[in-house]
């Protein structure tokens, strides 16, 4: 598993250099937050940056298998700082008082504050294990997991579980992009869709 969670990593710290290759060409400054799940034989592995998040529901609990990255968590915070960097508040807790989030692709401007290293997680496959959401921060500033789990839970079909929640999100008047992938496990096999 170590090797997984190595290439991983250097694919995240890849995609962050080619995001901001790709960025230099404008004259903004951009980034994004990504939420990634791979099954590697029994176990499913999770890698995040920034407040996209993985949720899953096993044995009818809904259980954040991500943690969001956000500037006001201490670990995150102490790191901030220790490379020269500031924490504040502007409406939320804010890097340099301008991005809440503390980790991120892109962003060059803060780049040396924010970094693209992903916090890797691991979850054992088996029966108990009914279902994957994968979502950005669009959906999870209005609902909360136990919600998305609920709501997600009577709908067979995932691409009709994401379009759900993507609806719900937007009625409850999410400000941000969403973006929402269901994949459900089924005695051993997966089926997903995303919107």
């Amino acid at each position: 598993m170590t090797d997984t969670k190595a290439a991983i990593a250097e694919t995240f710290n890849h995609t962050d250099s080619e995001f901001l290759k790709a960025d230099s060409s404008h004259t903004r400054d951009a980034g994004s937050t990504a939420s990634t799940a791979i099954l590697v034989g029994g176990r499913l592995v999770v890698a995040n940056v920034g407040d996209s998040r993985a949720v899953v529901s096993k044995g009818g609990k809904a259980i954040a298998v991500s943690r969001d990255h956000k500037p006001d968590q201490t670990d995150e915070r102490q790191r901030i700082e220790e490379a020269g960097g500031f924490v504040m508040w502007a409406g939320t807790w804010r890097v340099g008082g301008v991005l809440a989030v503390s980790r991120a692709f892109g962003d060059k401007l803060l780049k040396q504050y924010v970094v693209a290293d992903p916090e890797i997680k691991e979850e054992v496959v088996d029966s108990s294990l009914e279902f994957l959401i994968l979502a950005s921060d669009g959906l999870w500033d209005v609902v909360t997991n136990d919600e998305a789990v609920a709501m997600v839970k009577p709908v067979e079909d995932p691409e009709q579980a994401a379009k759900g929640l993507l609806q719900e999100a937007s009625q409850r008047g999410s400000a941000d992009n969403i973006t929402v992938v269901i994949v459900r496990f089924l005695d051993g096999t997966t089926t997903s869709a995303g919107d």
